[in-house]
């Protein structure tokens, strides 16, 4: 595949004939409904923490194979390693300061008195004002809405302080919220090489300050760490009619995810629920990944293992970040909500489904400009394309509390989830047709 993909996209922010007439998103929402919606948002952000193999993610995985039985599916619940990290202290000090770190997997811990040395800024482009040498490497990245490790912008200053001789590096997370970002990382190995703190935008003016004149800090992260188990859910209704339409969606996050993963989840049950029925001559595919913050482990055990084969796969619609979360102004005020959608948001299809696209989505923020799969991916979808799949479409984006503690209810409103749900259900319908 050639072109960008989303770490590209968001470190810097052809037809089908129509064989019957399908209504716009704004028009077509009698089917899909609301309080539904409102429901399973409610009962998914109620699972709190949704890191992988963390309690929040087993109780939403057991809660979402039922749903899928209930349905009629018949479930699997494969299982994956994946890492974790139980924090202990996890900080930055300086004379006279002191800051929580939240410590970037898969951790390098410090020793219990933590590595100190003097404060050195590095600016994104990874140049430091001073030797960095058996210093703490403050990286100071960019205002952004952050989600990767592996973006170059995060991965390039950081890679440039070890090489320097840093002894740890705390990342300062620039973004809308002021809060620490959280980034996803490998779950096979650690990425770096010594310990990574992330530190929290309000929390670093001290540190900045400081290493002005390159200070000494102590950078502490310490903790229990290892591999536990987690699990990825697929339902099959298998009707043995030799083409599949395959819909995933992924569970896990580093936070409670509300608008992150709520609004994909909620759509994907209520698909679960329906397309079913209304398109009885194929068999039907639901996917749940847990394992997505370690860059889409669970995703590529399931391609690997459970997920239908591209020769038998029809159509594969992949629900992923930010399928509806709410848009928010920005000011010397704070962040204050607004009632529309977040239109950082990316509709990705198949070339030959772009025109049914922009009719369906007409007049939802983001994904009325829907991009050709040849041209733009994301996470796992990425994967998905890569795989081999002929027909695909999916939803990828940041919103402004992308990865953030704060990313709970305030972030989401089940009518816009609705609203979008009913678009990708008509997309399904007008893709399974062709």
């Amino acid at each position: 595949m050639s072109g960008p993909t989303r770490r590209d996209v968001l470190a810097g922010a052809s037809s089908l004939p129509l064989t019957v007439a399908i209504p716009t998103a704004a028009q077509a929402t009698a089917t899909t409904k609301p309080n539904s919606i409102a429901d399973d948002l409610a009962r998914y952000i109620g699972f709190g923490s949704k890191q992988s193999g963390s309690e929040g993610d087993a109780a939403c995985g057991h809660w979402l194979a039922g749903e899928l039985e209930e349905a009629g599916f018949v479930v699997e619940k494969p299982v994956l390693s994946v890492p974790y990290f139980d924090q202990a202290i996890c900080e930055i000090t300086i004379d006279g300061a002191r800051a929580t770190l939240w410590p970037q997997p898969i951790v390098i811990p410090t020793p219990a008195s933590g590595v100190s040395g003097p404060l050195v800024r590095v600016d994104g482009a990874g140049r430091a004002d001073a030797p960095l040498g058996g210093a703490i490497a403050l990286v100071d990245l960019p205002y952004g809405r952050w989600s990767s490790a592996f973006s170059k912008s995060v991965r390039g200053p950081v890679d440039a302080a070890f090489a320097g001789g840093a002894k740890a590096v705390v990342i300062v997370t620039n973004g809308p919220t002021g809060k620490v970002i959280a980034l996803n990382a490998d779950g096979r190995a650690p990425m770096f090489a010594g310990p990574v703190g992330l530190l929290a935008p309000a929390d670093a003016a001290a540190f900045l300050s400081a290493a002005t004149t390159h200070a000494t800090a102590t950078a502490t992260l310490t903790g229990q760490a290892g591999r536990r188990p987690a699990f990825n859910v697929i339902g099959r209704m298998d009707r043995q009619k030799g083409k599949w339409i395959v819909v995933s969606t992924p569970r896990s996050g580093w936070y409670g995810c509300a608008a992150e993963r709520g609004g994909g989840i909620a759509a994907w049950l209520d698909l679960a629920r329906n397309i079913p029925r209304m398109l009885p001559d194929h068999d039907i595919a639901f996917l749940c990944n847990s394992g997505h913050e370690y860059e889409n482990l669970g995703a590529e055990e399931s391609l690997k293992a459970t997920a239908p084969k591209p020769e038998e796969t029809h159509f594969w619609l992949h629900l992923g970040a930010n399928l509806a979360a709410r848009d928010w102004h920005e000011g010397l005020f704070g962040l204050s909500p607004l009632p529309g959608t977040d239109s950082q948001r990316y509709l990705v299809v198949s070339p030959p489904l772009l025109d049914p696209a922009r009719r369906l989505f007409k007049g939802l923020a983001g994904l009325e400009g829907p991009y050709p799969s040849d041209k733009l991916s994301a996470g796992e979808l990425t994967a998905i394309i890569a795989a081999g799949y002929p027909s695909v479409a999916g939803v990828f984006g940041v919103h402004r509390f992308h990865h953030v503690a704060d990313d709970d209810e305030r972030c989401i409103d089940a009518s816009s989830v609705a609203e979008t749900t009913e678009a990708f259900r008509n997309l399904l319908l007008e893709a399974g047709k062709a």
